[in-house]
C-alpha cells in the first residue's frame, strides 16, 4: 500500500466557513463551420432538427448537473442560467450566464453548459460537415466571492 500524502492528494476545498454571496459568471464559446452549413443550423434545416434550440436547453441541463461530471465541483443551487446561441462569420457563438447565492462560484457551471451546448452543436451538424471545430471556449466574467469581481479583457 502506498504512503499517504495529504497535502498531494485531490480533495474538495472546504466552503463551509465562506460567506453566502451572490455570485455570477459568463463563458463563451465557438463552433466554428462553413457558412453553408451555419446557414443549415440558423434556418432550421439541419436533418436533425433545430439545433440552436436543443443545445440551449443541453446547455442548461448541463450547467445543472457540473458536479457530477467534475470530480471536485460542490453541488450548489443555481438561481438562473441562461445560455444564448448566435451566428457570425465563423459559425455559431455560444454564451452563458449563471447565478447563484451560495459559498462557491459558478464558474464551472458556467463553462460546462458553453461546453455541452458547443457538443451538442457538433453532433446536430457532424453529418452535415466533417470539419467542426469546437474552439475559444473560456470564462469571460465573474463577480461575487471572496477574491471578487473579474473580466476578461
Amino acid at each position: 500500500m502506498s504512503e499517504m500524502h495529504p497535502e498531494t492528494e485531490a480533495r474538495m476545498v472546504d466552503v463551509t466557513e465562506k460567506e453566502t454571496t451572490k455570485r455570477e459568471a459568463e463563458a463563451t464559446g465557438l463552433v466554428r463551420m462553413r457558412r453553408a452549413t451555419r446557414d443549415l443550423v440558423v434556418n432550421r434545416e439541419l436533418p436533425k432538427g433545430d439545433a440552436l434550440e436543443v443545445a440551449r436547453i443541453a446547455g442548461i441541463m448541463a450547467a445543472k448537473r457540473t458536479s457530477e461530471l467534475v470530480p471536485l465541483c460542490h453541488p450548489i443551487g443555481l438561481g438562473a442560467v441562461e445560455v444564448e446561441l448566435s451566428s457570425n462569420e465563423y459559425g455559431i457563438a455560444i454564451r452563458s450566464r449563471v447565478v447563484t447565492t451560495d459559498r462557491t462560484g459558478v464558474e464551472m457551471e458556467a463553462l460546462t453548459a458553453v461546453s455541452v451546448a458547443a457538443l451538442t452543436v457538433y453532433d446536430m451538424v457532424k453529418g452535415v460537415e466533417k470539419g467542426v471545430e469546437i474552439t475559444d471556449i473560456r470564462l469571460t466574467k465573474k463577480t461575487g466571492g471572496r477574491s471578487g469581481d473579474w473580466t476578461r479583457d
